[in-house]
Parts: C-alpha cells; structure tokens; sequence
C-alpha cells in the first residue's frame, strides 16, 4: 500500500476502510494513556481469519461421534479401558482431518466457480484468505492429523492395519468430497457424510479406546449420522439454485424443494422416534435428547420459510451440538446398552 493511502485492508471483512485523519500520516507515537496496537491486532485478526475458514460451527459432526465411540468403549470394556492421551489424539486425528475437509471444499468450490458474492463461505469470495493461503492450510492440517494418527498407532491397542483402513479411508473421503473426482458434484456426497459422520467416526474412537472392531456401534451411530446428514441436506437445499447454474449436481437438485423438506424433516425427527422407542423399552434416559425437540421443530419451520433458510445449516449444526452430547450422557447412563454385551 503506498505511503499516501489513508486506509488498511482488513481480512476479515474483505474490504478497506478509512483511517482516522487526524492520526496524521507521520506519526509514531500513540496518544497518551492509549496504546499502539497494529502489531498485537494484525495477527490476532488473521488467526480469527484461519478459524473462520476451518468452520468450527460445524465441528459437532465429527466429535460427537469421536465422543459416543469412546463412551460406547468405557461403558462396554469398564473405565479401565479408556486412556484420555488415546482419547486426545483420536479427537485431533478426526478434528483436523474434518477441518481440511472443510478447507478443500472451500478451494474447489471457488475455483468451480460454485461460491458466488452470496455464498455462505466468504474465505475465499472476499479474498479473505488467497488460493495459497487455503492450501497450504489444508496440507497443514491434513499434516497434523498424520502426526495424531502416529502417536494413536503407539498409544491405541488396535491393530495398525485396522487403524489405518479406517483413517485414510476417512481422509481420502474428506479430499473425494470435493477434490478429484468430487462426490458432493455428482450427487454421491449425503451418501459419503452419512457413511463417514457416523458409523466410521464411532467405530474408529471405539477401536481406537479398546482395539476391538464392535460392528453394533453402526446402530448407535445411526441418530447422529442422520442429523449430521440433516446438516448438509439443509446447505444443499439453500444452494440449489446456485449449484443448478454452474452444473453440479446434488440430492436436493434432483429431489426438488418439496421433497427436500420432507427428506429433511426425516433426516431431523428420525433420531427422536429411535430415543422415545429406546426410552420406553430400554431405560427413560434414551429420552434426554428430547429436551431438543423444540429447537428442532423451530428449525423445521426456519427450513420452510425461503427468507429463514439461510441460516439453517448452522442452526441444524448447533442442534447436532447438544442433541449429541444428551445423547452421550445418555449411553454413560443407562442402566444397560441394548445390542453391545458388555465383555
């Protein structure tokens, strides 16, 4: 920026804004009693940018399963089992391969030329963060995973073979979403999110705490697979019309809007008639995710309302959040775990 110019580019808005004049051109020095701070802001404001790019809204899909496998694992294996560096490193596998999911997503969704000035991602529409920036971002995270993934090899019981099946089966899924061949493109990628962000994610934190391959863990996993679906099927469904222009191809693209309402209100009621069937056969406490049951019903109504829809995804995500963590305190509660013989 030259010498001259009285503005300064701030990242998280994309955009200049004026300076106050009456800082003067040459000054160096603070007013009294206030302190300079370009230096401290600057890269506090670019962190904030990197975060806002890696979309921790809509991190609940991968730890709440993380976080159900290794309840499921405690309470069928004894406390014995659980080691909370194993436990630390499976949440920093998931989390950071999840996030450079994410960040893949937003590099090929701007080069497709599928995020416009509307689009709900702004890193890259805005020039927030450059094409570079994203990444190298990416492969540091997917970088970072690997390293977690090293010391779960040294810290899990499970076989190295069985591990690494499941984590660069997970891995290789988050790039295909929207990297080579781009599922999410060609109406594969609901199908790739209910696979991944659900019975995949528990099973790995289930074999990850006892070195046990558990395949029952897939039915618990089933209510949070759903709502996680819910999740991407709400994005989808509000990006439709966009995604049509550009000649992608989604679930809700092919369905139409009528029948991606009624996709999405079973994709979000669904889970609650498995807990009221669980509670009243099992034990009352599968019925404490239902303290959500009127959040959700509000997001329905949001989903049907075109003016509301946009902020359903992350409304949908923060439901998934504590609809999730209820029904983990659930499973560690319950007098017994339908379907699992403890061992």
């Amino acid at each position: 920026m030259a010498a001259s110019d009285d503005r300064t580019f701030l990242p998280e808005h994309g955009l200049l804004a004026d300076m106050p004049a009456s800082r003067g051109r040459n000054s160096t020095t603070a007013a009294p009693g206030r302190e300079e701070m370009p230096h401290v802001t600057a890269p506090l404001m670019k962190f904030k940018t990197y975060l806002s790019a890696l979309r921790p809204w809509s991190l609940s899909a991968s730890l709440m399963p993380t976080l159900l496998g290794t309840t499921l694992a405690v309470r069928v294996h004894g406390y014995e089992s659980f080691g909370i560096f194993t436990f630390l490193c499976t949440v920093l596998t998931v989390v950071t391969v999840h996030c450079a999911g994410n960040v893949v997503n937003t590099y090929y969704d701007f080069v497709k030329g599928i995020d416009d000035r509307k689009a709900d991602d702004r890193t890259l529409v805005d020039h927030i963060l450059s094409q570079d920036e994203v990444v190298t971002l990416g492969v540091l995270l997917y970088g970072a995973g690997c390293v977690g993934f090293v010391f779960l090899v040294y810290l899990s019981p499970a076989k190295l073979e069985h591990l690494a099946l499941v984590y660069f089966g997970g891995l290789s899924s988050s790039f295909l979403y929207t990297g080579g061949i781009g599922l999410k493109y060609i109406a594969l990628g609901d199908v790739l999110i209910l696979v991944i962000f659900g019975p995949i994610s528990v099973l790995f934190s289930y074999m990850a705490q006892t070195g046990y391959i558990e395949w029952a863990t897939f039915l618990y996993a089933i209510p949070l697979a759903l709502n996680t679906e819910a999740i991407l099927h709400s994005n989808n469904t509000r990006d439709a019309e966009s995604d049509k222009r550009v000649g992608i191809v989604t679930l809700a693209i092919l369905i139409g809007r009528t029948c991606s309402y009624v996709l999405y209100a079973v994709l979000l009621f669904t889970p609650y008639v498995i807990f009221v069937v669980l509670g009243m056969k099992y034990s009352v406490l599968f019925l404490l995710p239902m303290v959500t049951f009127k959040q959700a019903f509000a997001i329905e109504r949001q989903f049907r309302n075109e003016s509301t829809l946009q902020k359903v995804p992350r409304q949908t995500a923060k439901l998934n959040l504590f609809f999730g963590l209820l029904y983990v305190v659930a499973c560690l509660s319950a007098p017994q775990l339908p379907f699992i013989a403890r061992k």
